[in-house]
């Protein structure tokens, strides 16, 4: 039979064999049953036209046969195309209300499992109540258990695990995603779909707790799987995720292969599932230094948490700290505080962002809290997120030898990460307040090592700052009677190198996409910080500082 012969087909990873055999049954007679295969093989070989054609089809044929389960179950499946193809939130809660209302009074059947797993899925990603999304998951890994249906028993598991990481239980949470991926990864799962989602929820875990060599062996698990049974959805998600923790390492040609191969993937067939990558290839276009690209591409993916932070990051390298303090304000309201993992980042960015604008008051608000999720979530990149947002705060506000210790502890805490990006970055901090407390040679040796790590990695725009900081030392030892060369940020070294050049105000806002009122704040701000009484004098210092 040409139904049996497809399913065995499927089940040996034979996905084209296994299409002609469900094809040819549809063709013979209309059959619910070989749509709805035809529609599973469509979805992993991205023909979302079939996928939605033979899925609708076998759903009218289920209701037509009064088979309310076999039609919840691809209603089920209708809510994931709506997302994933199309981005149709609107048609995937309409979907969902359909499946719900068919399986009342089928509430110990594993098609009411699904459906409480697409609730949680839900709850925790959209609603971001972790706690009720995991009692959710926790029914529905029940009803896997007692019907022997692993996919549905392990998937339950893998969205209790990753609900209770997000809500701060991390130890337990990697407990059960370690156990959900191992037996998906196996073979004790036979959906695939299912191993995909319980893989994407293992990495995304890791990530959200900063376990990074967590991650890269269950990355490297997840791509040997999907090269085995050549699964391309999966495998462009698993390379959206596995690039954060390249990015991280600093193997950047690596992410940026992965983060082009998987937009182009995603985008071709499920443009709804790229913006993760896109959000990611911002943070690394950021990281780079190149800072157009980056605010394009979190425009591009908005909605995406990484791109959200991203924003507020950009906004802050380029000196607009009260606006990278109201965008992060604004992102961890919508987040609300159930989440703590997904918070570490923004509260980081909050502290410096508080810092620079001279709000102790809010900045050690949001140091505090970090300072909890550290405690709670005791990753070596964790702490050392926190450390140095304490050494920020406490050097905006005069104390610098703290601030040095803090910065010192964040370069071991960095490099036991294996995360040389922020390594330079600690050192390059580190070399400012070392200075002002008149070390000049540990700050020069800091500063250097920072520059050459930035060359290394390709971060040019870092790079031309801590040499600017570095020619500025030196400049200030002999020329200028030990005056030391205040640190800029990006957008305060572009304002200058505009004002050497002779241009007006409002020339410089047309240029830089700035309102004139800004770039007045932004000049009388470098005229106190650099100590300097006129255009001329700051053409003079960039100059003498090689800025030009």
């Amino acid at each position: 039979m040409s139904l049996e012969a497809g399913r065995e087909a499927f089940r040996r990873g034979a996905l084209e064999e296994a299409r002609a055999h469900f094809e040819k049954c549809a063709a013979e007679g209309e059959s619910p049953e070989a749509l709805e295969e035809l529609g599973l093989v469509a979805w992993w070989r991205d023909d979302a036209a079939t996928t939605f054609d033979a899925r609708e089809r076998a759903y009218r044929l289920y209701r037509d046969r009064d088979d309310v389960r076999g039609a919840a179950r691809v209603a089920l499946w209708l809510v994931w195309d709506s997302l994933a193809f199309r981005g149709d939130t609107a048609v995937a809660s309409g979907w969902m209300e359909r499946a719900r209302r068919l399986l009342e009074g089928h509430e110990d059947s594993a098609e009411f499992g699904w459906l409480l797993a697409r609730e949680g899925e839900v709850t925790l990603f959209r609603a971001h109540d972790p706690r009720a999304a995991c009692t959710i998951a926790v029914r529905a890994a029940e009803i896997g258990r007692r019907l022997a249906d692993r996919a549905l028993e392990f998937t339950g598991l893998a969205l209790e695990g990753l609900a209770l990481v997000s809500a701060g239980d991390v130890a337990p949470g990697l407990r059960r995603l370690d156990e959900a991926t191992a037996a998906a990864t196996a073979g004790e799962v036979k959906e695939l779909h299912a191993v995909g989602v319980v893989c994407c929820w293992q990495i995304f875990a890791c990530e959200r707790v900063r376990d990074f060599e967590r991650a890269a062996q269950w990355c490297a698990r997840a791509e040997e799987f999907t090269r085995r049974w050549h699964l391309r959805p999966l495998s462009a998600v698993c390379r959206a995720q596995y690039a954060g923790v390249q990015i991280w390492r600093g193997h950047w040609a690596e992410a940026e292969a992965e983060l082009l191969a998987a937009v182009q993937d995603l985008e071709s067939a499920r443009p709804a599932m790229a913006v993760q990558a896109i959000a990611r290839l911002g943070e690394l276009r950021l990281r780079q230094g190149r800072f157009a690209d980056a605010s394009r591409l979190f425009e591009q993916a908005a909605s995406q948490p990484v791109a959200r932070v991203g924003r507020a990051a950009l906004l802050l390298e380029q000196g607009e700290a009260d606006e990278s303090a109201a965008e992060l304000e604004r992102f961890l309201a919508y987040v609300g505080d159930k989440e703590p993992t997904i918070r570490a980042g923004a509260l980081e960015l909050s502290v410096r962002s508080h810092a620079a604008r001279g709000d102790r008051a809010a900045a050690t608000k949001a140091l505090e809290e970090l300072d909890d999720i550290a405690r709670s979530i005791p990753t070596t990149p964790m702490m050392a997120a926190a450390v140095i947002a304490e050494g920020a705060l406490l050097r905006a506000f005069g104390a610098p030898s703290d601030a040095a210790r803090c910065f010192q502890r964040a370069v071991d805490l960095f490099q036991e990460s294996g995360a040389p990006f922020e390594v330079a970055q600690a050192r390059l901090a580190l070399a400012h307040v070392l200075a002002e407390n008149g070390s000049r040679g540990a700050a020069t040796r800091e500063a250097g090592l920072a520059r050459d790590a930035f060359h290394s990695l390709g971060a040019h725009a870092y790079e031309a700052r801590a040499a600017a900081w570095l020619a500025g030392v030196s400049i200030g030892t002999s020329t200028q009677r030990g005056r030391q060369a205040l640190p800029l940020t990006t957008r305060q070294i572009e304002i200058l190198r505009l004002l050497a050049k002779g241009l007006s105000n409002p020339q410089i806002a047309v240029r830089l996409r700035l309102s004139e009122h800004t770039v007045k704040r932004h000049v009388a701000n470098l005229f106190t910080k650099l100590r300097l009484s006129s255009r001329a004098a700051a053409a003079a210092y960039a100059a003498q500082h090689d800025l030009l």
